[in-house]
């Protein structure tokens, strides 16, 4: 009497309408978030801004380039499922 997960069923969510505003506006926030912790423990808020810029320059370029690669994914397919 064992079960087994299943990880399929689960419909794709649609992409938001400005997922590359959405996605700067998250890790502004989050890099914001980073520099109010240090400077609430004390820390070096400098070192703390110089963090969250590499943070957020590292995080949305990521995001954007995963972007890029699903919108291309995306239009391969459809173009292959045309010429079916």
């Amino acid at each position: 009497m064992s079960k087994k997960l299943q990880w399929g069923g689960v419909p794709e969510l649609p992409p938001p309408k400005n997922p590359y505003r959405d996605t700067l506006l998250v890790y502004g926030g989050l890099s914001l978030v980073i520099v109010i912790l240090a400077w609430a423990t004390g820390g070096s808020v400098g070192k703390a801004a110089a963090v969250a810029a590499f943070f957020f320059i590292v995080a949305s370029g990521w995001t954007m380039y995963r972007f890029r690669v699903r919108a291309r994914a995306d239009a391969a397919a459809r173009r292959a499922e045309g010429e079916s």
